[in-house]
């Protein structure tokens, strides 16, 4: 039934937040009962392909990322063998993704996102210092590093992918000098930008992701196991 629904959205041109059908008129249309349309409606609502507004009715939903965050963050997190090999594998989608954005990124920003992005830096080195972590920054860092491209999806994924490494940071205890290299490495990207460097803008995204890689091998290194099989892999 839930592909029923998605092919009565497709087939009606309806875009996210348009109203659907009630109930009633959803199982006429499609020749179901009402209990098999509240299953499916349930299931696509968790997915947020529709949205549930309860005294208002049903809308195509905006289509996040809620779902795969969930699913990504849940399989880190298992007690196996291989805790923390899908982290490994959202950083190296993140480095891939941003590097190969970077003459794109590079081209489209402005003063005022340099501006703004200096000044989250500025935040990361003082809580640095304090020995504080700065997930907020980092990941607002990142999305208003992607911003310029004006791709909805490239954003999704970007918020998506850093709402897995919060949920998984706790556990992998970063040093007072990772955060400190963390931010310098930040600022590094934003020069880079700053002089329309693409080499430089690539190098400085690598440099970024030097102290979480740091990290997840020690932890893999220090429970005994690699990524790949071999102690402290990857």
């Amino acid at each position: 039934m839930t592909e029923q629904i998605k092919a009565f959205i497709l087939r009606n041109h309806l875009k996210p937040g348009d109203p659907l059908p009630t109930e009633s008129v959803l199982c006429e249309s499609l020749g179901a009962s009402r209990s098999s349309v509240r299953e499916a409606i349930k299931t696509l609502s968790a997915l947020d392909i529709v949205e549930v507004r309860h005294g208002h009715g049903m809308y195509v939903g905006r289509l996040s990322l809620v779902a795969l965050v969930e699913s990504l963050a849940f399989r880190v997190q298992l007690s196996s063998r291989d805790d923390f090999t899908v982290l490994g594998e959202v950083i190296g989608v993140r480095q891939l993704l941003e590097q190969g954005l970077a003459a794109s990124l590079v081209a489209a920003l402005e003063e005022p996102h340099f501006d703004a992005l200096a000044a989250l830096v500025s935040e990361m080195r003082e809580l640095a210092d304090k020995g504080e972590t700065f997930v907020e920054q980092d990941r607002a860092f990142h999305l208003l590093l992607m911003e310029p491209l004006k791709i909805d999806l490239v954003q999704q994924l970007t918020g998506a992918f850093w709402d897995v490494h919060s949920m998984v940071a706790p556990l992998l205890a970063p040093s007072t000098a990772d955060g400190r290299e963390t931010a310098d490495a930040h600022a590094e990207i934003v020069a880079a930008a700053r002089r329309r460097d693409v080499a430089a803008f690539q190098a400085a995204i690598e440099a970024h992701y030097g102290p979480v890689r740091k990290q997840l091998a020690t932890h893999l290194r220090d429970s005994g196991n690699g990524v790949d099989g071999r102690p402290g892999g990857r």
